[in-house]
């Protein structure tokens, strides 16, 4: 039993071919797959985490931990790199593991991925429902809020009910785009495409203008003197720096569509780190806007960045551009987490670890349109009635989780299989993987103890998953029983 669970796979060479049936639709560039990190990581995190990371926690250094979680996630961004050139496969880290750490650290990945994507987009889509209604009260339309918050919320350390019905936005825009994956890899890449260029474009006009009416005194201290553990000083900025990665998450999406690109030896490297590089350069500058408008205490708001530009008359122009970027750039982040959790679980359902249903690709359009539905609707089901801080508690422990197995598997891989062809190579990969290990194990360190406590409770669902029926029926045992 030990050693199936410590089985690797060596061979994706047959999940590249039709013996499943229909085959992913190769239809994706270097822009279009940079695109898709960008679309990923730009959302919540500049809209809605930069200002309650800095009120709380950090003050006008949340620059810093932003800067501190970029370096964490660039050492995870070359090892994705290298594993890129060398797994093409849609698995991203599940498969990376599966080849390096074995079957039962992949599933306990996979697992911890579902958090990564699918849960991440439904906190994305609770937050896309806070600027629309915001958006909706600017023109004098008011949505009851029985249909516009969470029917739960997180009080006393338990759940009560809020007297809401569901949260019916969120849910509309998640449909919405759950139907544009479905239909095809090509569509929801150009609408994404799309969607990039105006967020960013709308982002650099508001860093620009706001830039003119900075206060520099706003930003001393720097760091504020530490009044609590955890709340300013160094170790706010620690914990800042946890929130703030949930920023970033999503950056390696672009690995989650490998076997839909042209070229994926030559441009998931490109892609990958490219867009890590743009989102931290406007990260860095948002912050600095913002904290330089207003007292950073002020930006605890549930739209930071409108709060921060309503205090400046001259700039009340900009609160349309805030509030339709912000539409712009969460409707992005639900539709790449869409299209990448699919793609992980098809992987999944090939290698036997579930049914063979989440295997199947749309004769026509191409996708697997089985596992969108089951995406969609399970995102939709959690953004309908829970609210954002239930959701996002998870979210950041799962990806920091992965990238240590990314980051350790490089060096395993070095190891155990120098031979293999690489068109990209971690440069001083002993340095850089072990600082990528250390660097995202010392994030985890500041994560909440109840945070633990839920992520057991996931492991031991996922477990009894995978021993109920993934161990059972694991293509890779079954190959080795025939084998032997």
């Amino acid at each position: 039993m030990l050693k199936q669970l410590l089985a690797r796979k060596t061979d994706f060479t047959a999940d590249l071919d039709d013996r499943h049936g229909p085959t992913l639709r190769r239809t994706l560039g270097p822009w279009g797959l940079t695109a898709l990190g960008i679309g990923a990581v730009i959302g919540g995190g500049i809209f809605v985490i930069t200002g309650q990371a800095a009120a709380e926690h950090a003050g006008p250094a949340v620059i810093l931990a932003f800067v501190i979680a970029a370096i964490c996630c660039s050492f995870t961004a070359l090892c994705y790199a290298e594993f890129a050139t060398l797994i093409p496969m849609s698995g991203s880290s599940y498969s990376y593991a599966y080849a390096t750490l074995g079957e039962l650290v992949a599933w306990f990945i996979g697992w911890n991925m579902v958090l990564e994507y699918g849960v991440s987009a439904s906190a994305v889509a609770v937050s896309w429902t806070g600027y629309f209604v915001s958006l909706l009260d600017h023109v004098g339309i008011h949505l009851p809020p029985a249909l516009t918050s969470a029917p739960l919320a997180y009080q006393g350390g338990h759940l009560v009910a809020t007297g809401a019905l569901f949260n019916l936005p969120a849910v509309a825009i998640v449909l919405a785009l759950t139907w544009l994956c479905y239909v095809g890899i090509r569509e929801s890449s150009g609408a994404n495409i799309a969607m990039v260029l105006l967020k960013v474009g709308l982002i650099v006009v508001v860093i620009v203008a706001g830039w003119k009416y900075v206060n520099p005194d706003l930003w001393h201290p720097f760091i504020p003197a530490n009044e609590a553990p955890e709340r300013y000083g160094w170790s706010g900025i620690m914990r800042a720096a946890t929130l703030v990665f949930f920023a970033y998450i999503g950056f390696e999406a672009t690995s989650t569509a490998a076997q839909e690109a042209k070229n994926p030896q030559r441009d998931l490297p490109i892609a990958t780190l490219a867009s890590l590089a743009i989102c931290t350069v406007l990260y860095v500058g948002m912050a600095a806007v913002i904290t330089g408008l207003l007292p950073f205490k002020l930006l605890s708001t549930a739209e930071p960045v409108v709060t921060a530009v309503k205090a400046h008359a001259e700039l009340e122009w900009l609160r349309w551009l805030v509030e339709v970027g912000a539409l712009i750039g969460l409707s992005s982040v639900i539709l790449v987490m869409i299209i990448a959790q699919p793609r992980i679980f098809m992987i999944m359902g090939r290698d036997g670890l579930l049914p063979p249903v989440f295997a199947r690709i749309h004769p026509r359009y191409r996708t697997p349109h089985i596992n969108t539905v089951i995406t969609g609707l399970g995102i939709a089901a959690l953004a309908a009635v829970f609210p954002l801080d239930v959701l996002g508690d998870l979210v950041s422990m799962g990806t920091l989780i992965a990238f240590v197995a990314v980051c350790a598997g490089v060096l395993i891989l070095r190891h155990t299989r120098p031979d293999l062809p690489r068109t990209f190579r971690v440069p001083w990969a002993p340095v850089t993987c072990v600082l990528g290990v250390l660097s995202c194990l010392a994030l985890l360190y500041w994560e909440n103890w109840y945070q633990w406590l839920m992520l057991g409770i996931w492991t031991v669902l996922g477990l009894a998953i995978y021993f109920g029926y993934g161990r059972r029926h694991s293509q890779l045992r079954e190959a080795d029983s025939r084998a032997s």
